[in-house]
């Protein structure tokens, strides 16, 4: 019983890590200005915002690939969790407090992390 509400909890998670990493990523690979201002913002060089876009959907497709292959589960949430630390120290370099986003984002890679490993163990 508790092995199958873990389970449940897993994907339910990692669907919505899906879900909001490849809409990032999408956003990102596109060229939507969002994502060049906070660039910008945090001095950024505008350059990087495709390659920050391709690690979100590389953390995506990650993410959904451990459902079938839990090893590579485990590495995309690592990769996203430390994404999105390196995301609010960013911010915070610069002195902005506008990190509820990436906060959600992170809590969502650590939930993933966690629950993954919970069910399936570290491999």
């Amino acid at each position: 019983m508790f092995g199958e509400n873990v389970f449940i909890a897993f994907v339910t998670v990692s669907i919505l890590g899906v879900l909001f990493n490849g809409a990032a990523a999408v956003t990102y690979l596109i060229g939507r200005e969002y994502p060049k201002t906070q660039a910008d913002m945090k001095g950024i060089p505008r350059k990087y915002v495709p390659v920050l876009g391709t690690l979100l959907a590389a953390g995506a497709i990650g993410l959904l690939a451990g459902l079938a292959v839990p090893i590579l589960g485990t590495l995309a949430a690592i990769g996203l969790v430390l994404y999105f630390i390196g995301a609010i120290a960013a911010h915070l370099r610069v002195g902005s407090r506008n990190i509820v986003g990436g906060i959600v984002f992170l809590a969502t890679a650590i939930a993933i992390l966690v629950l993954g490993l919970s069910y399936h163990g570290a491999w």
